[in-house]
Order: structure tokens, then sequence, then C-alpha cells
């Protein structure tokens, strides 16, 4: 088996997690890849690292079984555009806060790779967004597993964007922004705006204003093999594009065309593993707070 194990060295457990990984995975004479930037991280801090240990590159041609991403979400969008269109699985371990996509407590990490090797995992595959532009694309990575938003530059005024679906004209929206999610991250920014939680198999994107000037203009959920183009009028003659929290700065001549990925990627869970469970415990959900002590 050849895994890759990619990370946020920032994070403050990141070397006693990947220390924990490492080990648990050379009980089971693994060929682990370690990402180059946390492989350098590691052997500056004079960590252990196992002989069947190499650098891993994201220009490498690798045809690996499995992906670790070590961190919290964020971490995990990063790992899943070095993957890219490779199909590799990709497990997140949770060193963040809330984590939904990196969901399994880097409390468990040697019971989960036990599991991994006795009894196997599940995988699921997830949607991904594309960004194509009628100008010079700058972007390092095109794709988004959670959203693309559409925002303004400046505090004091709202952006003007015009939405097409499918070549035919939807509506202009004056707002701060405009969010196009997948379901994957329907828990995500599409979340903090009102929209709907769509189950992370449902094949539909949701199209969702931020901060509209029109009480009237509601979260709209329509199926994933339609394409939207967006023009956008701005008073700095500018605005901003975040791919999964990259940002760009475009001028506003830039056209705008977001559709489906031709690709997925596929995240790896536990066996136990549910969505429900996941909102329950993330999010609270149903949960009554009322009695509780706010100390």
């Amino acid at each position: 088996m050849k895994v890759i194990v990619l990370g946020n060295i920032d994070k403050t457990d990141f070397l006693y997690t990947t220390n924990e990984l490492l080990c648990a995975l050379e009980k089971y004479k693994v060929e682990i890849l370690v990402g180059e930037i946390e492989y350098n991280y590691l052997f500056a801090n004079k960590q252990y690292l196992p002989n069947s240990v190499s650098v891993y590159s994201p220009n490498q041609d690798v045809d690996a079984d499995l992906a670790f991403s070590l961190g919290g979400d964020g971490t995990f969008l990063t790992s899943a555009s070095i993957i890219g269109n490779k199909l590799i699985p990709i497990m997140g371990i949770n060193m963040g806060r809330l984590g939904f996509l990196a969901d399994v407590p880097n409390n468990s990490i040697a019971e989960m790779v036990d599991e991994i090797f006795s009894k196997g995992y599940k995988t699921e595959n997830r949607t991904l967004l594309k960004l194509s532009t009628s100008s010079k694309d700058i972007f390092q990575d095109d794709t988004a597993l959670n959203e693309i938003a559409v925002l303004k530059l400046d505090s004091s005024s709202m952006i003007m964007i015009h939405a097409t679906i499918n070549k035919e004209y939807f509506c202009s929206y004056q707002a701060d922004g405009l969010i196009l999610s997948t379901p994957t991250g329907s828990t995500a920014y599409a979340l903090s705006v009102g929209a709907s939680i769509l189950d992370p198999t449902n094949q539909s994107f949701i199209l969702a204003p931020v901060a509209p000037h029109s009480l009237n203009l509601r979260p709209f959920i329509f199926p994933d093999t339609w394409e939207v183009d967006f023009e956008i009028e701005s008073r700095n003659n500018s605005f901003l594009v975040s791919i999964d929290g990259r940002s760009y700065m475009m001028d506003q001549a830039t056209k705008l065309n977001i559709k489906k990925a031709p690709y997925s990627i596929i995240i790896a869970k536990r066996l136990e593993d549910t969505y429900f469970q996941t909102l329950r415990n993330k999010l609270m959900w149903g949960a009554d707070t009322r009695h509780k002590k706010p100390f």
C-alpha cells in the first residue's frame, strides 16, 4: 500500500500528530510519501522518519491508494487542490475546530489506521466547481470543493452581479457578493448567509447572495449540470474572486463562467461515520441548549 501525507505545519499539534500517524503506518510496512514542505519541516525539527518515507511533490505523477490531510477543513481544501484529478481518496485528520471534512479526531489515529487495515474504509465522490474567465487566467487552481465567491473589494459600496444560468438571464444581484456552492460547501460559507444544507452527494449547486440590497433575493438551488455566467459592475472597476478561500483581484470587464468540473474529489471515511452523525456532532443538530449554563 502507498499513502500520501499532507498537512498544515503551522498547527500546534502537527509534529506530534504526524509522528503518531507515521509510526502507525510503519507497523503495516506502508510506503509513505510526505509532502515536500511537511517533510522538510519534520526533518528540520529532528522528527523520526521511517525508512519507508520519501518526499512527495505536487507535480509528481503518483498512483497512491490513500492520502491523509492533517489539519482542519482549510487544510483539507488545500490537500484536495494538491491531489487534484489523481482520484486518490483523501482522509482528513482534524487538528482544527469544526472538522466537517477533516473529521477523524487526532486522538484516535492508531485506532483509525488499525481499522483501515482490518476492515477498510468507505469513499464518497464530491463534486467540484470549475471557473474559467474571459481574460488570462491567473489561478494556480481553478477548481473548488466548497465554493466560488464573487465579492466586493471595498467596504463602502456594493457590487452588481448579473447572473445568467444555462445562457438565459436569471437576475441581477446588488449585494456584497454572491456565492456559488457545492453540496460539500453548503455547511461552509453558504451556511453563514442562510443557504440550505445539502447532503454532500446531492447533485445540485447553491447560488446564495451575501448581504443583498433586496430582501426578496434568496438562495437558489439548481442541478449541477447547469452552467452559470457572471458579469460584474463595481464602482472601483474591480472585484474579488475567492476559490475555496484562495483570493484573486479581477477587473470588472472580466466575465466568469462556472460549471461542474470534469472530475471529482474522493473523500475517505471511517466505516461507522455517517453524515447525520456529523450534523449532530458538529452543528449540534436538534440539540436543546436552553437549560445549559452560559459559563
